[in-house]
C-alpha cells in the first residue's frame, strides 16, 4: 500500500486526489495532509482519511481543528514548521503537491530533501526555480512525477525514449473563455467572466491564468525544466475540444500524443500509481462523439502574457520568479475588482522592464525577489 501526503488537500487538485484514492482503499491510504485555511473542509477529509498529520497555516485554525478532531489519532500542526513536516513526513511513499503559487517552492524542495517521490502539480516550483529543483532532484535520484495534464500527456507520450529524442513538444491550449476577441474587445472583461473555463474545472487564480494564456506560458517554462529542452522546442497549440493534452514529436517526425476527456483525475492517478496503469472510473473517450479535433496557432497579440512567458523562457534566471510574483498579485488584484482584467499583462511586462535581471539567483534571493515584486504591483496597481 503506497502512503500519500497531499499538500493542497482543500484546493482542486487535492481533493480531486482524495476522490482517486477513495476509489482505491486496497492500493493507498493518507499519512499526512496540508491546507491553508479551510477547516471545515479539512476536518472533512481528516474523517474519511484518518491521516496521521495535518498541517494549517495559522495558528488559530489549528487550535480550532485540534478542538474539533481531538477524537481522532490525528496530530494538527501549523505554519512553515508544520508544512514543512507534512511534505517530508517519515511514513510518506510520495508527496503531491497541490499548493498554488510560489508557496509550493519551499514544500517541493522539503519532499526532495527527504527523499520522497514527488508528484508535483506547482508549476511554480519550477518556473521559479527550476534549477535549483531540478539539481536537487537529480542529486536525489528521484524522477519528478508530472500533475498538470500536458505534463502528463508529455511524459505519457515520451514513454521509455530518453529525453533526447524529442524534437519538439505541443503544448495544448483550450483557448480558454475569450478565444477569436482580440485585446480591444478584452478591456471590459469582469472577474466573473475569466473564471468560465470552457472545460476544465479549476481553482480561481489558475482560470484566470488560463484565460490571459500566462498559465499556458508557465507550462511552457516547467516543460523546459521537465523535459531538458530547449525554449526552441516547446510549441503552443490551440485545440479546443481538450481532448489531445499534449504531444511528442520525436527526430524521426513521429508524433505520439495522449488523448482523454477533460478529467484532471487520470494524470492524478497516473502519477500516484506510476509506473503501474489502474482502472479509471470516469468517462471514456468516445471518438465517434467528439466527430474532429481542431488546432491552430494560439494569438500572441491578444494574448500577450504568452509571450512574457516564452520570453521569461529564453531568459531564464530570475525572470521566472519576477513574472510569476507579478502576475500573482495582479491576479488578486484583478479578482478584488482593483484592476481592470488587461492591466495584469501591463503590469507584469512592467515587472520585468523595472527588475534588473539575476542569472542564477538563490532560494533567498527568489523569495526577496517575489516580496519586492509583489510590493512593486501592489504600489503601481493602486496608484493609477
Amino acid at each position: 500500500m503506497k502512503k500519500v501526503s497531499i499538500l493542497g488537500s482543500t484546493g482542486s487538485i487535492g481533493t480531486q486526489a482524495l476522490d482517486v484514492i477513495s476509489r482505491w482503499p486496497e492500493e493507498f491510504s493518507v499519512c499526512a495532509l496540508a491546507a491553508g485555511r479551510n477547516i471545515d473542509l479539512l476536518e472533512e477529509q481528516i474523517r474519511a482519511f484518518r491521516p496521521q498529520l495535518a498541517s494549517v497555516a495559522e495558528e488559530r485554525a489549528a487550535l480550532e481543528l485540534r478542538r474539533r478532531t481531538a477524537d481522532t489519532p490525528c496530530r494538527v500542526v501549523w505554519g512553515q514548521e508544520g508544512l514543512e513536516e507534512a511534505a517530508s513526513f517519515p511514513q510518506a511513499d510520495i508527496a503531491l503537491n497541490a499548493l498554488v503559487g510560489v508557496a509550493g517552492l519551499n514544500p517541493t524542495i522539503w519532499a526532495l530533501e527527504a527523499g520522497k517521490q514527488l508528484a508535483l502539480a506547482n508549476k511554480e516550483s519550477l518556473v521559479c526555480a527550476g534549477e535549483i529543483v531540478m539539481d536537487l532532484a537529480a542529486q536525489k535520484g528521484i524522477r519528478i512525477l508530472p500533475v498538470d495534464s500536458e505534463h502528463s500527456a508529455i511524459f505519457q507520450s515520451l514513454g521509455n525514449y530518453p529525453n533526447s529524442a524529442i524534437r519538439r513538444i505541443w503544448l495544448t491550449a483550450s483557448g480558454g473563455p475569450f478565444f477569436g476577441r482580440d485585446w480591444e474587445e478584452l478591456a471590459d472583461v469582469k472577474a466573473a467572466d475569466a473564471l468560465k473555463h470552457p472545460n476544465w474545472s479549476m481553482g480561481s487564480k489558475i482560470t484566470v491564468d488560463s484565460s490571459t494564456m500566462m498559465n499556458k506560458g508557465f507550462e511552457v517554462i516547467e516543460a523546459l525544466w521537465l523535459f531538458g529542452l530547449k525554449p526552441e522546442q516547446a510549441e503552443v497549440v490551440v485545440h479546443r475540444e481538450s481532448v489531445l493534452h499534449s504531444a511528442v514529436e520525436f527526430e524521426d517526425g513521429c508524433v505520439i500524443g495522449q488523448m482523454s476527456p477533460p478529467d484532471m483525475r487520470l494524470p492524478i492517478q497516473y502519477a500516484l500509481t506510476y509506473p503501474r496503469r489502474l482502472p479509471g472510473n470516469w468517462p471514456r473517450l468516445d471518438l465517434f462523439s467528439v466527430g474532429k479535433l481542431t488546432f491552430c496557432p494560439p494569438d500572441r497579440q491578444a494574448f500577450p502574457c504568452l509571450a512574457l512567458c516564452e520570453q521569461a523562457g529564453r531568459q531564464g534566471g530570475d525572470r521566472g520568479v519576477v513574472l510569476n510574483a507579478a502576475n500573482e498579485m495582479a491576479v488578486e488584484l484583478f479578482l478584488q475588482g482593483k484592476i481592470g482584467y488587461r492591466q495584469i499583462y501591463q503590469l507584469c511586462r512592467q515587472a520585468l522592464d523595472d527588475n534588473e535581471f539575476t542569472p542564477a539567483p538563490t532560494r533567498k534571493q527568489i523569495f526577496e525577489t517575489d516580496a519586492k515584486v509583489r510590493r512593486q504591483i501592489r504600489r503601481l496597481a493602486l496608484a493609477d
